[in-house]
């Protein structure tokens, strides 16, 4: 939790970044789950990927 702020943020990370692993980009760190996730999740806490904060003030799309 010290790599990003919430833990929401750290879900969507992780699931993006194991998408990515899944459809075959370079694993960053030597991990040791079978699961793309838990690749993802080591990475984060290892600080290899960086977790990128959306920009304050964005629009939200599903607003009327």
């Amino acid at each position: 939790m010290t790599k990003v702020d919430s833990k929401y943020a750290l879900v969507v990370a992780a699931a993006k970044r194991g998408r990515q692993i899944t459809e075959g980009r370079d694993k960053v760190v030597d991990a040791s789950g079978p699961k793309a996730v838990t690749q993802a999740l080591q990475e984060i806490a290892q600080g290899s990927v960086q977790v990128a904060e959306p920009e304050q003030g964005r629009e939200d799309p599903w607003a009327q």
